[in-house]
């Protein structure tokens, strides 16, 4: 199980690291906190918008493939992969429409769609200028290629019979550090399933109604944690003597909290289980960069300055609030399952996976 989760973890960082990008390089996801912290916010929020929605939207997936519930302490363990693909409509941003203030403004005024987490991967985004209040230019960054357009969301988790036609699923990932320049990543989440024909029909269940239908809820909680390295532009200089000259703690942090709530119906064939199901999800996601980061606020070209800010970027947004529908199907080989579907909701996404049950 170790392995797995080291996997996993691997797995869900490749699509997650805004490290991907070159981060030393002024053209990197760093380029972009040499805005300021209002604008920087603004500029990685729009940025990784893509990355929110897709991850929230992969954490609400993969829960149950079918309304039948498991007799009591039988189980299913399995792993499984959620992709979600990112339409063309949020590859791109217009930096000139997301409220950057007058201390950023593109270099060329016909140069302001830049790639977003899921754009171009060969290209950076336009150049952008930074002025001083005094309307001084005193920097410039290009935004940062783009990543991935596929966005992946592994999972493991553990699904238990319990009484009155129930079942509790339980995801879990340890905190796992992928190394240094990796960050680290931890999950947990919890499921409910409830199969509400018995309720009715009760033992008579079976021969009355030719189906399953089921209530399910899940929820997970995703913590990630990313390093970063962002030090001053050449030469340049503290402001004054208030300034923070330590850079060594620069990281990134991240929450995701996903909520599903679903009614499935499905149907046994033997072997073979295709279900149907509807229902909403929502994630909230809280991003932050935190440490302390020097954003080049005055002089000149040849000899600037800087002034250090601590913690500058906090987004909290709600990245998935809406319906969903899945259909898919589960195989039972004796102990071995095989799990795949396709989800319909801000983005198309398909779920497959493979498992042990008894």
């Amino acid at each position: 199980m170790k392995r797995i989760n080291t996997l996993l973890i691997a797995i869900i960082l490749i699509a997650l690291t805004l490290k991907a990008t070159a981060q030393t390089d002024q053209s990197g996801f760093s380029g972009l906190l040499k805005a300021g912290p209002g604008d920087a916010t603004k500029l990685v929020g729009a940025y990784g918008e893509p990355l929110f929605k897709g991850f929230g939207l992969g954490l609400n997936s993969g829960w149950n493939n079918t309304a039948k519930t498991k007799k009591l302490l039988h189980f299913d363990l399995r792993i499984t992969a959620n992709v979600a693909q990112v339409p063309t409509s949020d590859k791109t941003f217009d930096v000139t429409q997301i409220g950057l203030s007058n201390h950023v403004k593109p270099a060329d005024p016909s140069q302001t769609i830049a790639p977003t987490f899921a754009g171009d991967k060969n290209n950076v985004g336009p150049l952008l200028n930074i002025y001083d209040d005094n309307g001084n230019k005193v920097g410039q960054f290009n935004t940062p290629k783009g990543v991935i357009s596929l966005i992946p969301a592994p999972q493991v988790q553990l699904t238990v019979g319990l009484v009155k036609n129930t079942d509790l699923t339980v995801r879990y990932v340890p905190s796992v550090n992928v190394g240094s320049n990796a960050g680290s990543v931890s999950m947990i989440g919890f499921g409910l399933k409830h199969d509400i024909i018995q309720d009715f029909a009760g033992k008579t269940a079976k021969k009355l109604i030719p189906f399953d239908l089921a209530i399910a809820f899940g929820y997970s909680h995703l913590n990630l944690t990313i390093p970063l390295t962002v030090n001053p532009d050449n030469g340049a200089q503290p402001k004054d003597g208030q300034q923070s000259t330590d850079f060594t703690n620069q990281r990134i942090t991240g929450t995701f909290n996903s909520f599903m709530a679903q009614a499935i119906i499905s149907k046994k064939l033997l072997f073979f289980t295709p279900f149907l199901a509807v229902g909403y999800n929502t994630t909230q996601t809280s991003i932050g960069a935190l440490g302390n980061y020097p954003v080049t606020s005055g002089g000149t070209l040849v000899t600037p300055t800087y002034t250090t800010y601590s913690n500058p970027i906090n987004i909290n947004e709600t990245s998935v609030n809406g319906f969903r529908a899945d259909v898919g199907f589960q195989l039972n080989l004796a102990f071995f399952r095989i799990y795949a579907s396709y989800s319909a909701a801000q983005y198309q996404s398909v779920n497959g996976g493979i498992g042990l049950g008894f």
